[in-house]
């Protein structure tokens, strides 16, 4: 394909570092540790599944690493799949990536920034519905969260230096302020009755059972159960892989991006840690949904699952809900703007590849797809509109799961089938390293299956549909 720019070659070590880092951190980390809770029961398999899930990511970006030292172009996963399977394999990637993951990703995250905005500015409420029809639903949370989105994109068309701008100041704050967080929990807010609570039942797992009862989980139902809460943890630490997109602006690529995936991931992943060791020293773990306050609710039933404003209300009293709103607000734009700036290079690949639309596959004169940027804008938004996007979210994980074992697996068939290709990077531990993760996401896969297959085929389906598409498409 003819073009008339080129991609320029803007981002360093840092800037990659803070892609991975800030596409990952958004409202997540805050919230998904009650519904976890509530499914093991513990502050130690709480732990547990936020120590799985750390590894598991470290993990696949170590072997993604190998990956993007041997394909150092845009669209990242998306060419890594073309190349260890065919074609086909990473247009059904890419065509779940724009259909639901990353759109749907970028249409939560617009909407947790809206809603948090809500509490800092009353008159952005849910409540309040302007158009209403079927699912569609319009009102000032739909407007805020559209608006960001469509300013984030607008920036972004501006050039890559504009976007690594904005990235690089909201995750450097959001770093800031999540480590005072946990300075502050620590230091300031913890709780010696509820650390004494917590030590007693600290391997003790359970789960409500019928009627309101707890029932005690071992063996297989405690292995499931972890399964289960890890789509939580796992969403929250995903978009890690979202900077081997744009390895066609990124300097030294075959150096950089295997080590901003590692120190990205492995940097979220000790955050992510203490945070859940503030809220197990905050609060009790188990906790009743009627509590009469924050102490009696527990992680497990924390007011809208807010588990960052209960930590610090104990300090700030009545201004812990401003504070963290303040906090998520930041977190979730920052977030936005990796995932709105990596997102449109996987496209930008697809057209260059003759299966997407031709104008997505061209530049601007700033050097960046911004027709790729703006179809991705549009419809996120109308995801937003449509009320639908934290459940597609949750039809995708097991599709998720899959193209990052099968990207993974690539590795194995790259090294028997082209072992001709340069490998300035290999991947640490292999191949013990990537067949663990490969091994761990298979369990989650199979648990998912079973115990929610509403969470599975839906994802299939998404994944099928794209067959004939990309066959139409060729045509």
């Amino acid at each position: 394909m003819k073009e008339e720019h080129a991609f320029q070659r803007r981002l360093n070590l840092f800037d990659s570092t803070a892609i991975v880092v800030g596409s990952m951190i958004g409202s997540g980390i805050f919230i998904v540790s009650a519904d976890i809770a509530r499914m093991v029961g513990s502050p130690g398999w709480l732990m547990m599944v936020w120590i799985i899930t750390g590894f598991m990511t470290i993990f696949a970006a170590l072997s993604y690493g190998e990956l993007a030292g041997m394909f150092p172009k845009a669209g990242g996963q998306y060419v890594y799949l073309k190349e260890a399977y065919n074609p086909l394999t990473g247009f059904l990637y890419g065509w779940t990536l724009f259909l639901v993951i990353q759109t749907g990703t970028i249409a939560a995250v617009g909407m947790a920034f809206a809603k948090f905005s809500g509490v800092l500015i009353p008159s952005i409420a849910e409540d309040i519905v302007w158009i209403k029809a079927g699912f569609f639903k319009f009102g000032p949370v739909q407007l805020v969260a559209i608006s960001s989105i469509a300013f984030l994109t607008w920036i972004n068309t501006r050039g890559v230096q504009e976007g690594k701008k904005v990235q690089n100041a909201f995750t450097s704050g959001k770093f800031i302020l999540l480590i005072l967080f946990i300075i502050i929990g620590l230091g300031f807010a913890s709780n010696h009755s509820a650390i004494s609570i917590n030590r007693q039942i600290f391997w003790s797992p359970e789960q409500e059972g019928a009627g309101g009862q707890d029932v005690p989980l071992a063996g297989i139902a405690l292995v499931a159960a972890i399964g289960m809460a890890m789509v939580g943890s796992l969403f929250s630490s995903d978009a890690w892989n979202n900077i081997t997109f744009t390895a066609g602006e990124v300097i030294n690529p075959r150096k950089n991006i295997p080590l901003s995936l590692f120190l990205g991931t492995l940097t979220v992943t000790i955050l992510y840690l203490l945070a859940n060791i503030v809220y197990i020293t905050v609060l009790p773990v188990r906790g009743t949904p009627e509590g009469a306050d924050i102490a009696a609710r527990g992680v497990q039933y924390a007011i809208n699952d807010r588990l960052g404003t209960a930590s610090i209300s104990g300090i700030f009293g009545n201004y812990a809900v401003l504070i963290m709103a303040g906090f998520i607000v930041i977190s979730t734009f920052g977030c936005n703007n990796g995932l709105i700036l990596a997102g449109a290079r996987v496209y930008y690949a697809m057209a260059a590849d003759k299966i997407f639309f031709k104008k997505v596959g061209t530049l601007n004169e700033k050097g960046v797809p911004a027709t790729g940027l703006v179809i991705q804008g549009i419809w996120a938004g109308m995801l937003c509109l449509s009320g639908t996007y934290g459940q597609l979210l949750d039809y995708v994980v097991f599709a998720v799961l899959i193209f990052y074992v099968l990207t993974i697996f690539g590795l194995f068939r790259l090294r028997k089938n082209r072992p001709e290709i340069d490998r300035p990077y290999k991947a640490f531990g292999y191949p013990v390293i990537p067949l663990v993760y490969i091994f761990l996401a298979l369990i989650v896969m199979i648990i998912l299956f079973i115990y929610k297959p509403g969470y599975t085929w839906p994802g299939l389906i998404i994944v099928i549909l794209g067959i004939p598409v990309y066959f139409l498409w060729k045509k």
